[in-house]
């Protein structure tokens, strides 16, 4: 058994293909079919039922795949150790975000980053918080930047920063003149919301449950910026991160921004890696610099009335 047998077992189980796997580890088909073979010889077990277009792991190959990643994973943390002990701030740093932060949080801080990290090489995932915490998990990202509550025991976490909610809704709404509104006024609203799988849709979800708020039915978004358009367009109001609405995001047409009174909805986020993470000393500089936005990011931006922007642009 060597590593390299591990990692084509790897490939079959998330590409359930011998022909993708083979190609994902820049080998013939023939060879990593042979090697998963001698594999199942050596430890007496059938690790991959094969079928004509389809192959699925057994019971008993699901067990090895899983423990497969975790030393691979290892040893990578091996090497990550090694790399940092010669050059902590060097070498390459994954990190993942889920899609309506990165997008809205990254112009602010990757010029920190390097900045205060010259020769480190970022790369950077987004996508959905299950997915990156799965890539997390299986040590294909260093870090990520996630919404808390985090509840896995196999997390270090740090705290970075509370980000308020603003409440979009469009011009001529009946609320769209308030100040400092409440969460109680928005106990007749249903709100646009994005589909399952987003955390800001669950986070939606809580504000509108203190609230006694609802959904709109018939309707949920696969982004932030649709949900943008469809209160642009009068169909409804909902809730945007406070980065969100904050350049280099231009200001939307037809939309009013409210400020909730204090306390606002917000949500909390952290930098978490994994506990046996070789990274955590330099992830705690990391951490520090990602808490260091510009002052003024998370207050609310300010705006201009309807009427004040049509006689701009006739001014102009």
């Amino acid at each position: 058994m060597n590593l390299r047998d591990l990692r084509y077992l790897v490939a079959l189980a998330e590409l359930r293909h011998f022909g993708r796997a083979a190609d994902a580890c820049h080998v013939s088909q023939p060879t990593l079919s042979t090697q998963i073979k001698k594999l199942e010889d050596e430890l007496g077990v059938s690790l991959v039922e094969r079928a004509p277009r389809h192959v699925m792991l057994t019971p008993a190959g699901h067990d090895i795949a899983a423990r497969a990643r975790r030393v691979l994973a290892e040893v990578e943390q091996m090497r990550e150790t090694a790399r940092r002990t010669s050059d902590p701030e060097a070498g390459s740093v994954r990190i993942g975000f889920f899609p309506t932060l990165g997008p809205y949080l990254l112009p602010h801080v990757v010029p920190r980053i390097r900045a205060r990290f010259p020769r480190l090489e970022l790369l950077l995932v987004e996508e959905k918080t299950e997915v990156v915490l799965h890539l997390l998990r299986d040590g294909k990202l260093d870090a990520a930047v996630l919404a808390l509550p985090l509840h896995d025991d196999w997390l270090e976490t740090e705290f970075l920063f509370e980000e308020p909610f603003m409440l979009a809704v469009p011009e001529g709404h009946p609320l769209a003149g308030q100040r400092n509104l409440r969460l109680a006024e928005l106990s007749d609203q249903h709100l646009l919301l994005l589909e399952e799988g987003h955390c800001l849709r669950d986070q939606a979800l809580a504000v509108c449950s203190l609230a006694g708020a609802g959904e709109k039915e018939g309707f949920r978004a696969t982004s932030l910026e649709t949900l943008r358009q469809m209160v642009a367009a009068g169909v409804g109001v909902t809730l945007l991160p406070m980065l969100a609405v904050k350049p280099p995001v231009s200001p939307s047409e037809n939309i009013r921004l409210l400020e909730f009174g204090n306390p606002p909805p917000t949500r909390r986020l952290a930098l978490a890696w994994r506990k046996s993470s070789a990274m955590g000393g330099f992830l705690h500089q990391l951490a520090d610099v990602l808490r260091d936005l510009p002052p003024g990011l998370l207050d609310p931006p300010k705006q201009t009335s309807a009427a004040a922007r049509g006689k701009r642009r006739a001014g102009a």
